[in-house]
């Protein structure tokens, strides 16, 4: 079988919700990050054999299947298909491993893994919050509701559970969240994410536009302060999960080329990465988010390493106890994980956040001269992908 290999990676920064993307229709967005990656990798557009993209909220102006008006609206010709993938969180990751599976197979050499979410635009949960309004009922079936009863299924619910059976306090999860900015703030000002960014003319939602370039993750807070992150009213009465020690809502997209030998062939370019490993795990659907921890457990066996084996890590900070207890479970040492910084202050895409964290990684991997990357993150109804990668 073939290996799958990374020849190009770039993400957008980050954009708050009504900020700097905001005035950027979801297509043109995904758009954009297909032609950048061509244009990195020299790649004739005509090799591309697929576009798998992914996208949480598949409606209005995301909806009749992204990848395929992305495709249309970039540089691509007409013959390339696209299919739009919902893993939740995970979906553009989920794209990277369909990809990278189309590749090694030798069913296609060149596949390109993409994500973008404009929450702006199709705000979080709008599919079952028009669903709802429609009267067309809701996802929860008999079937589901008879396995389990009277569960309310939420992430945030869950990520409550996460702290209090791992014993973290608000003050430890805000703590973690101010180091996530500070994180952000230091790899900015010294340029780690220069390389990865393609920098977008700033469009906001009155559709102004200055000429101004969109180049820095709009959600770093620069000045943060334990005194301002404390200071966040909590989301729950008697919780310890606030705005300010969760992800933010950003609009964003990237994306990565996949190809196998014959690939790397037909462009002539150097790998960036090779992906060493793959695979999903389902888990309690109810705590839900906690399934990064048996799921990397099971990966780092299934590819013959240990955790000291693997360099740098990136686990998606949808909240603060979801790092925090996947570190704790592993042992893993904190210094190594999220090096520069996570979606507490560089936003958290949906559908995006896949293939954005896998281009952050594989960018730290170089930026540091390490060897081995481990991604993973939480996924509604508890799920998680594991992604390992060997830096070229």
């Amino acid at each position: 079988m073939s290996e799958a290999f990374v020849v190009a990676a770039v993400r957008t920064a980050g954009g708050r919700r009504g900020g700097r993307l905001a005035g950027w229709h979801p297509a043109d967005l995904g758009a954009r990050v297909l032609d950048e990656l061509l244009q990195r990798a020299h790649c004739d557009p005509a090799l591309v054999d697929d576009v798998i993209m992914g996208c949480v909220s598949q409606v209005g102006e995301q909806a009749m299947n992204i990848a395929r008006t992305a495709v249309l609206a970039s540089k691509l010709p007409e013959s390339v298909p696209g299919t739009t993938i919902d893993r939740q969180c995970g979906s553009s990751q989920q794209a990277l491993h369909f990809a990278a599976q189309a590749v090694m197979s030798g069913s296609m050499d060149v596949v390109i893994a993409a994500g973008v979410e404009s929450m702006t635009r199709v705000p979080m949960f709008s599919p079952v919050a028009l669903a709802s309004k429609a009267g067309l009922g809701s996802y929860a079936s008999p079937g589901l509701a008879e396995r389990y009863p009277g569960v309310e299924f939420s992430q945030f619910l869950g990520a409550e559970m996460i702290a209090k059976k791992y014993g973290f306090t608000r003050a430890q999860l805000d703590a973690y969240a101010l180091q996530s900015h500070e994180r952000a703030a230091a790899a900015t000002r010294a340029g780690a994410f220069d390389d990865e960014i393609l920098a977008l003319p700033v469009r906001t939602a009155e559709g102004s536009t200055t000429g101004e370039q969109h180049r820095t993750d709009e959600g770093i807070r620069f000045d943060a302060t334990a005194a301002g992150i404390g200071g966040v009213k909590l989301l729950q009465e008697g919780g310890c999960i606030s705005a300010a020690n969760a992800s933010q809502i950003c609009d964003g997209a990237s994306g990565m080329l996949v190809v196998n030998e014959r690939g790397l062939k037909a462009l002539g370019v150097q790998p960036l990465a090779r992906i060493h490993h793959m695979s999903v795990l389902g888990h309690d659907p109810v705590i839900m988010l906690e399934a990064p921890i048996p799921a990397t457990q099971r990966a780092l066996q299934k590819a013959g390493l240990r955790g000291a084996d693997v360099d740098l890590f990136e686990v998606n900070e949808a909240f603060a106890p979801v790092p925090l207890a996947w570190a704790q479970a592993t042992d893993t040492d904190p210094a190594r994980l999220n090096v520069h910084g996570g979606a507490i202050a560089l936003g958290h895409p949906l559908g995006a956040s896949g293939t954005r964290l896998m281009t952050t990684l594989l960018y730290a991997l170089r930026r540091h001269g390490k060897r081995y990357g481990l991604q993973t993150m939480c996924e509604g109804g508890g799920m998680a992908n594991v992604t390992i990668v060997e830096r070229l």
